[in-house]
C-alpha cells in the first residue's frame, strides 16, 4: 500500500515536471528566433566566475551551478523525505522515502556489495542514485540558468532553458573516476595488493597470459570508459533530439512544421523525463555497487 501510494507521488511529482518541461518547448530560448540553430552550442560552457589554478580550470560555469543544484536537492530529498518526521503516522511522503531507501538498499546495494561492506558503501551508492536522478531531472525543468540573454527594460536577464549537467562528458566522468578509485582501493585493502591483482588473470596456459594480461588491465579501464559513457550519452541524445525537433520550426522558419516536430519533441521529452532519466540513475549506482563489490570479494 506505501508504495502505490509513493508511485502515485512521484507520479504526479513527474507531470509536473512534464508540464513545466513543455512550457520550455513552447517558449524556447532566443537562440532559435535567429533562423540559425546548432543544438552543440548548448554545450558551449562559458565562464561565468574564471578561476585557473595553472593547468587546472575550476572556473564556474552553467554545468556547475547545475551541479550545485542538484547537490541542493539531493540534500533536500534526503532530509525532507527520510529524516523529517511528522506524527506518528506514516505520511505519503515518508512512505516515497522508504521506496527509495529500500530500492537503494534491496536492488542497488545487497545486490552489489558483499553483507560485509554495506554498512560502509550503501550511503555511498545511495547517494550516487539520489544524486544523479536529481541532477537528470532538473537538466528538463526550464531555468534561468542559460549563457543566452535577454533584455527588458535595459536589463540583461538569463533565458530559461534545458540543460543536463550529466550530459557533459566531464561531468560523468568525474562521477565515474570516484567509483573506479574507490573500487581498486576497497580491493587491495580487503585483499591485499598481490592477491588482489592476481584475481584479474585468470586461469589459462602460460603462452596465453601475454594477450589476457593487458587484455585485463584495459578491462579495467573500459570499466571507467563504459560507466561515464552510458550516462553521458542517453542524456545528450535526448536533449539533442529535443532541441533539433524544436529547432527545425526556427530554422526553416515554418509553423507547419510545428505539426510534426513538436508531438516529436514532446514523446521524447516524456520518455526521457518518466524513463531515462531514473533508469540511468539506477543503472550507474548499480553497476558501481557490483563494481566495488567484485573488487572486495574478487572470487565471486
Amino acid at each position: 500500500m506505501r508504495v502505490r501510494r509513493s508511485l502515485v507521488a512521484l507520479s504526479h511529482k513527474t507531470k509536473i515536471v512534464a508540464a513545466l518541461g513543455l512550457a520550455a518547448l513552447v517558449f524556447p530560448s532566443a537562440a532559435f528566433a535567429r533562423g540559425e540553430f546548432d543544438p552543440s552550442e548548448e554545450w558551449n560552457l562559458h565562464d561565468w566566475v574564471p578561476i585557473k589554478l595553472g593547468p587546472i580550470d575550476l572556473s564556474i560555469n552553467k554545468a556547475v551551478a547545475y551541479l550545485w543544484l542538484g547537490a541542493l536537492v539531493s540534500i533536500a530529498l534526503g532530509v525532507g523525505l527520510m529524516r523529517i518526521k511528522t506524527g506518528s503516522k506514516t505520511t505519503r511522503r515518508q512512505a516515497f522515502g522508504e521506496t527509495i531507501y529500500e530500492i537503494a538498499q534491496v536492488q542497488i546495494a545487497e545486490q552489489g556489495i558483499p553483507t560485509k561492506a554495506i554498512r560502509l558503501w550503501f550511503p555511498y551508492v545511495a547517494s550516487l542514485l539520489i544524486f544523479i536522478w536529481s541532477v537528470n531531472v532538473i537538466g528538463f525543468i526550464p531555468l534561468p540558468l542559460s549563457d543566452e540573454k535577454f533584455h527588458v527594460f535595459g536589463v540583461a536577464l538569463p533565458t530559461f532553458s534545458i540543460f543536463a549537467a550529466t550530459s557533459t562528458l566531464s561531468v560523468t566522468l568525474a562521477l565515474a573516476l570516484m567509483t573506479w578509485v574507490f573500487t581498486h582501493i576497497e580491493g587491495i585493502r580487503w585483499n591485499g595488493a598481490i592477491k588482489y591483482f592476481k584475481s584479474w588473470i585468470p586461469e589459462v596456459p602460460k603462452p596465453m597470459l601475454l594477450l589476457i594480461v593487458p587484455l585485463e588491465i584495459l578491462g579495467q579501464f573500459m570499466r571507467l570508459i563504459s560507466l561515464s559513457v552510458r550516462l553521458y550519452a542517453n542524456m545528450l541524445a535526448g536533449h539533442v533530439l529535443i532541441l533539433t525537433f524544436i529547432g527545425l520550426i526556427f530554422v526553416l522558419e515554418s509553423v507547419i512544421l510545428a505539426v510534426f516536430s513538436v508531438p516529436l519533441a514532446v514523446v521524447f521529452y516524456l520518455f526521457e523525463v518518466v524513463i531515462v532519466v531514473s533508469i540511468q540513475a539506477f543503472i550507474f549506482a548499480a553497476l558501481s555497487a557490483i563494481y566495488i563489490g567484485s573488487a572486495i570479494e574478487p572470487e565471486h
